[in-house]
């Protein structure tokens, strides 16, 4: 059965005026009704929906899907960050973290179940693509987080929505479109495109596209300042090297007018050494960007180390003496596997029989 957000609102009132045979000014108003008790009230039960006629309620329930994912398991980190494992449908299972601080709250959703990529130093990197997930099993990862926090009031408990979970966004180019499309919607969950971040590794021709057609913030995952180094961690740049990628950038941040956030995690030994700072440096300034220095969060059976604290101190002072913003992220939720990096779920793909 079709699921309400596999449909943004324009899609939503062409189905419900052909399955419904509305006219023109009811549809709208219904539309309307349906989009705010399922968005702004969080209702998932059609029996709530109390506008609505007792016959259009039925008819919706046998069109229109306004199920959740079942929670598996929830995990509480001692710095307050929770881990939902969410299962689908198709009962393949996904994570999504939410992540509080005392000015603002980020929801981290995925994209994919599983990763194509196979980045050396990430944990969802060794469980192999198994799907894209639809627009609807993205927008309810938020629902569900949503529902857990009681955010249904005019305050939002959930600030900010990152698509840094598991899998490659840019991958799933046309689902995660629609689902920020919903996002967006003021009568849906309105939030603002300086609420939304999409991290991509550097698909570079839907970097491109996304600037024209989604506009968000963008986080490039970045995690080396030359081709060798990335190429022995993250085999994409094989397909989309660095000048490739500095170039589309470049055309997304004039295209939105905001520096790009450029994602970069500290590995002792591989990339954290003061020639991969003046390198890096240099990639800054060739696009307006901000520099996220994240710490490596370990995980079973990784090969990689964190830098240690004076080595990632030297580094940040070498970016910032070439006039860059640069942060370090504090790790968060690591003690329940939630930090940047260590996502994975057991789902794997169905082998075909011949």
């Amino acid at each position: 059965m079709l699921h309400i957000s596999d449909l943004n609102y324009e899609d939503l009132k062409q189905y419900i005026k052909k399955e419904i045979e509305l006219d023109e000014k009811k549809t709208s108003m219904r539309v309307n009704q349906i989009w705010k008790f399922y968005y702004q009230k969080g209702f998932s039960d059609y029996n709530l929906f109390s506008n609505l006629p007792a016959e259009l309620r039925n008819k919706l329930y046998n069109l229109l899907s306004i199920k959740r994912p079942l929670i598996k398991k929830k995990q509480i980190s001692k710095d307050g960050t929770i881990k939902w494992l969410l299962e689908l449908e198709d009962k393949n299972l996904v994570e999504t973290v939410y992540i509080p601080s005392d000015t603002h709250s980020t929801l981290c959703i995925s994209s994919q179940v599983g990763c194509t990529l196979n980045c050396k130093f990430c944990h969802t990197g060794v469980q192999p693509l198994v799907k894209n997930l639809s627009s609807n099993e993205i927008i309810n990862q938020i629902m569900v987080a949503k529902d857990e926090l009681d955010d249904w009031g005019e305050q939002k408990k959930i600030n900010n929505i990152v698509y840094m979970g598991m899998g490659e966004p840019f991958y799933n180019y046309e689902n995660i479109k629609k689902s920020v499309q919903i996002l967006k919607d003021e009568n849906g969950l309105n939030f603002s495109n300086k609420k939304i971040t999409i991290s991509t590794s550097g698909i570079s021709p839907n970097i491109k596209k996304a600037g024209d057609e989604i506009g968000t913030y963008l986080a490039l995952s970045l995690h080396a300042s030359n081709d060798e180094i990335r190429n022995s961690i993250m085999p994409i740049n094989k397909k989309y090297n660095i000048q490739d990628i500095i170039n589309h950038c470049n055309e997304y941040a004039k295209k939105n007018n905001e520096k790009i956030f450029i994602e970069y995690v500290l590995l002792k030994d591989v990339n954290d050494s003061e020639q991969c700072a003046k390198e890096l440096s240099k990639i800054m300034s060739k696009f307006p960007s901000k520099l996220n220095l994240i710490q490596f969060n370990p995980w079973p059976g990784v090969k990689y180390l964190p830098s240690t604290e004076e080595q990632a101190s030297k580094f940040m002072e070498i970016i910032k003496n070439n006039g860059h913003i640069v942060t370090l992220r504090k790790s968060r939720g690591d003690d329940i596997l939630g930090a940047c990096g260590q996502l994975k779920t057991e789902s794997e793909r169905e082998r075909r029989v011949i």
